[in-house]
């Protein structure tokens, strides 16, 4: 290597003791002073509303943002940013006792995810909208597909832009089938079990009829459900929600023709939009922050990601733990990437 590659594997490796040096230091002091009381006020200062925008204090619009795989795996506040499902759930659970909030813009940008938790939010979401009585709009960025386009099915408008990909309504169970593989490495796997059906989807033995049929019947009664969400959501007729409910994707304008989306447009667009037709022209804009978006978490991740070092993949523009492609459990989940 010449001078110059040298000097930039030395930076490398001296950002990356330091940077590991520092989260030790870091997760040592929260371990130290956690029980004291210290470390949840400050996370609680770390975390909270953000304004947006200035406006009236007593008619603000509500910015939620659900980025990342739809799964409840949230890593801690230094596993850098992703979704934290039970933070999400938590302000949309105090927006139902805030009258000061008059509507909602849920900005998605996501593959999907688990189907409890997708259902979850969902459920939640129209909790809240119903509870309240307030708008709630959605924008789609570059990706809100599987679950991520189930919590956007109950709002009173969707935009998406035309590079958008959404769709992929349905339900994916995966996994591997490793008996070769053991066969051919002398490995032979030994089930004790109380019923035939008790290693249902393992991958140490050939899938049975029987197996096909019982985890066939769990994939079809979840596609129902979200068909159920599709066709109530959107106000569409059921058969027709079928004929595009086969799992196929869509870019934004092929949903706006398909009726799975209301308007072509960006965020500003889809802001602006909310504020003229409910009269919030002068709302004050806010979103929330969750300990993990803070500026230190943000810093470790990035040096992470400078030394490739990072547990993620990139899907369109969401970050994706590598771990997560290979779940085999039931997914709201696009996974043609």
């Amino acid at each position: 290597m010449n001078a110059k590659r040298w000097i930039a594997v030395v930076i490398a490796i001296g950002i990356f003791f330091s940077s590991t040096l520092f989260s030790l230091t870091v997760k040592f002091v929260v371990n130290s002073y956690s029980s004291s009381g210290v470390i949840d006020e400050f996370i609680e200062d770390m975390s909270g509303e953000r304004v947006l925008k200035e406006g009236a204090l007593d008619e603000r619009i509500a910015v939620i943002d659900v980025r990342g795989v739809i799964m409840d795996t949230y890593g801690g506040y230094f596993s850098g940013p992703q979704y934290n499902h039970q933070y999400t759930l938590s302000v949309l659970e105090d927006i139902k006792y805030d009258n000061s909030v008059k509507a909602i813009l849920l900005r998605v940008d996501s593959p999907g995810g688990g189907v409890y938790e997708s259902a979850e939010l969902s459920d939640k979401i129209y909790e809240v909208k119903e509870a309240r009585d307030i708008p709630l709009y959605v924008v789609m960025e570059s990706m809100a597909a599987s679950g991520g386009y189930y919590i956007s099915a109950y709002a009173d408008k969707i935009y998406g832009t035309k590079e958008t990909i959404t769709g992929s309504i349905g339900v994916i169970m995966s996994g591997l089938n490793y008996t070769g593989l053991l066969e051919k490495m002398g490995v032979e796997d030994m089930t004790i079990k109380s019923g035939a059906m008790k290693d249902v989807g393992s991958g140490a033995r050939e899938a049975l009829p029987e197996d096909i049929e019982v985890l066939q019947g769990l994939v079809d009664g979840m596609y129902e459900r979200f068909v159920d969400v599709v066709t109530e959501g959107r106000q569409l007729d059921r058969e027709y929600v079928y004929t595009l409910a086969d799992g196929r994707i869509y870019d934004g304008v092929q949903a706006k023709e398909n009726k799975l989306i209301d308007e072509i447009g960006y965020y500003d667009n889809a802001l602006q939009d909310l504020m003229t037709a409910y009269e919030l022209e002068n709302a004050q804009v806010i979103t929330y922050t969750s300990m993990e978006q803070n500026i230190i978490s943000q810093w470790l991740m990035g040096v992470s990601e400078f030394m490739n070092f990072g547990p993620e993949i990139q899907v369109g523009n969401v970050d994706v733990p590598t771990s997560w492609k290979e779940n085999s459990g039931f997914m709201y989940m696009y996974r043609g990437y």
